[in-house]
């Protein structure tokens, strides 16, 4: 049984403002660097409460899940013997999976906190990722072996969705699998993302090169050549609302913007004069969260005019990870000094910021 327990955090920070520029909430908890977050979709969109859930991945091995407005801590998944370093949740957030060091990807439930299924690798996983839709039973894998492979978790995850079968746990084995792509890439895969569009996957990879991929026929259906080898790729809310979203990629002192429905359709290129090791769009607002390997400060531009408009001080290590909320109101940011900070995006009062 995993460590998985409910608790509030005890600083609980009420700022009123008319403008973002308020005092983060801080997130503690992790012993080492941060490497990963991300949250799960809103699940009541439409609401007046939005209500969503936040997960990150560390170097101390265990990945937290947290309330995605106030931060507060709701359990840790305990079993990985690695640095684990990318982390995401289902949309339901009904499910987490990890890849780490330890050579392995694990699906967890995230109600009871135990380990669905143990996925062994040759190599370090460094990326995972659902495809969308509610309780997926398909999970894609990459790293460091340079290879992408989808495993079919289904039977594991119904198990779990009964209360009647005892789950104790699937070794990868029972998980049948395939490889997408053979030989396709010449470097460590860094990042998997499921488009909305169930049919269509992108991989960044060290050889810098994005690839999307028809599953249908399991062949690339674009490339596209970044200038140095990508540090982030998320999928973030579409500009002007889109509904297939938007591809974000940091590479080197570049960042790319890509069309979340059109493969290798660059939206914008933006050079900067620092290396930038992570970003995440806020696609309504068109302003867009980088943090560098460079300073411990997190940095806001406009999309449109390609410059920075605010500065977040308040961390003490570089932004590995940034992130931005489902309803695009706050971003969170992942640090190498082992915290996350929430940081409010919407101009009023919102969540612990009334």
């Amino acid at each position: 049984m995993a460590d998985f327990a409910f608790q509030r955090q005890d600083e609980s920070k009420v700022i009123t403002s008319g403008t973002t520029q308020t005092v983060p909430l801080t997130c503690h908890g992790h012993s080492r660097p941060i490497t990963h977050l991300g949250f799960s979709t809103a699940l009541n969109s439409g609401s007046s409460s939005p209500q969503y859930y936040m997960i990150s991945a560390c170097k101390d091995q265990n990945p937290m899940l947290r309330d995605g407005i106030t931060g507060d801590w709701i359990g840790t998944f305990i079993g990985h013997k690695g640095a684990v370093w990318s982390a995401r949740l289902s949309e339901d957030a009904t499910l987490a999976a990890t890849g780490s060091a330890d050579f392995s990807a694990r699906v967890w439930d995230t109600f009871t906190g135990e380990t669905l299924v143990t996925l062994d690798h040759p190599h370090i996983v460094r990326a995972v990722a659902f495809p969308p839709g509610q309780r997926p039973g398909v999970l894609a894998t990459g790293g460091q072996d340079k290879k992408l492979r989808l495993f079919d978790i289904s039977a594991a995850t119904s198990a779990a969705s009964n209360p009647d079968v005892p789950t104790n746990g699937t070794t990868g084995e029972a998980c049948p699998s395939y490889e997408i792509g053979a030989g396709d890439h010449q470097g460590s895969i860094k990042s998997i993302i499921w488009t909305r569009d169930p049919n269509f996957l992108i991989t960044a990879c060290e050889d810098k090169t994005l690839r999307w991929y028809d599953l249908r026929t399991g062949r690339t259906v674009a490339t596209f050549l970044l200038a140095a080898p990508p540090s982030s790729c998320e999928l973030n809310a579409g500009l002007d609302n889109h509904p297939d979203g938007t591809v974000s990629v940091a590479a080197g002192k570049n960042v790319y913007f890509f069309s979340g429905s059109q493969p290798g359709q660059l939206l914008s290129h933006i050079a900067t004069e620092r290396e930038v090791a992570s970003v995440a769009l806020n696609g309504t607002t068109r302003r867009f969260v980088t943090g560098s390997p460079g300073d411990t400060w997190v940095h806001v531009w406009d999309y449109d005019s390609q410059r920075e408009v605010e500065t977040g001080k308040g961390h003490h290590g570089p932004v590995w990870t940034t992130g931005f909320s489902p309803d695009g109101k706050l971003y969170a940011t992942g640090s190498e000094d082992g915290t996350i900070k929430l940081w409010k995006s919407a101009v009023g009062g919102y969540g612990l910021w009334r």
